[in-house]
């Protein structure tokens, strides 16, 4: 059990760090965070004549800000809640179990009330916008597990299309960086609007007839392609049986 000395001697840090806090607050004009938008921080009218970045960087700033302020609101509302077990004479006892917290622990955090064992979970929390629970499947709730794989346009498909426009990423990100930052993305080597390569140089008529082979760029890599291998498909070589076709000279 806490001595009289020792609980007025936390009392006095926690009153001590909550007057900090409401300072740091009071002096930041609560970080700015009661005007409507952060141009009216900054003195901007609209963000029509700002640059991307500068942008990027007040939303930063922004950010910065909220996180601060609930950090600090969260630090005052535990104090608060000490400086009561305190004057309700449970101050020190875990408020799951009722053992006494050690006095160890009251030293680095004054301001908890639960043992080692019971603290609450620090895991980060997995909640999702409120949105997609009016949002059917594939936009609504999703994962991006390849054991899943939607083939149908989903949410991984619409980020992969915003994503060919640039991210945040550079190559100096990645530990095996891309040569190229048309690679950047997720599955960036993924096939849009077609399955197979030669859908780009193959086609048929209305009735799926008459096929027709067009000279384009992505035939004639591919036709390099096959070269460099030695073969007559990307599946491998055609057996005898099916190759006469293709290498006999037409007879005139």
């Amino acid at each position: 059990m806490l001595s009289e000395k020792k609980l007025n001697e936390f009392k006095g840090r926690l009153l001590n760090t909550k007057e900090e806090l409401d300072r740091a607050i009071g002096e930041g004009g609560n970080f700015d965070l009661l005007r409507s938008h952060f141009h009216d921080a900054t003195g901007d009218l609209s963000s029509y004549d700002n640059h991307p970045g500068d942008e990027g960087t007040e939303l930063y700033e922004r950010e910065k800000d909220i996180a601060l302020y609930e950090h600090y609101q969260n630090e005052i509302r535990d104090i608060n809640k000490a400086l009561e077990a305190m004057d309700n004479g449970t101050y020190g006892k875990c408020k799951t179990c009722s053992e006494e917290i050690p006095a160890e622990r009251l030293e680095i955090l004054p301001a908890t009330l639960y043992c080692k064992e019971h603290s609450p979970s620090g895991e980060v929390p997995k909640d999702r916008p409120v949105e997609e629970e009016v949002l059917m499947p594939p936009f609504g709730k999703f994962d991006m597990d390849d054991r899943k794989e939607n083939v149908a346009f989903d949410a991984e498909d619409s980020w992969q299309d915003v994503a060919l426009y640039g991210t945040s990423e550079s190559p100096s990100d990645f530990a095996d960086p891309p040569a190229d930052y048309d690679d950047m993305y997720v599955e960036s080597h993924e096939n849009i609007g077609y399955v197979e390569d030669y859908e780009n140089y193959v086609g048929v008529d209305i009735t799926g007839k008459n096929v027709t082979v067009y000279p384009t760029s992505q035939l004639a890599g591919y036709e390099e392609a096959l070269d460099e291998e030695g073969i007559m498909t990307s599946f491998g070589d055609l057996p005898p049986s099916e190759r006469d076709p293709y290498v006999e000279e037409k007879k005139e």
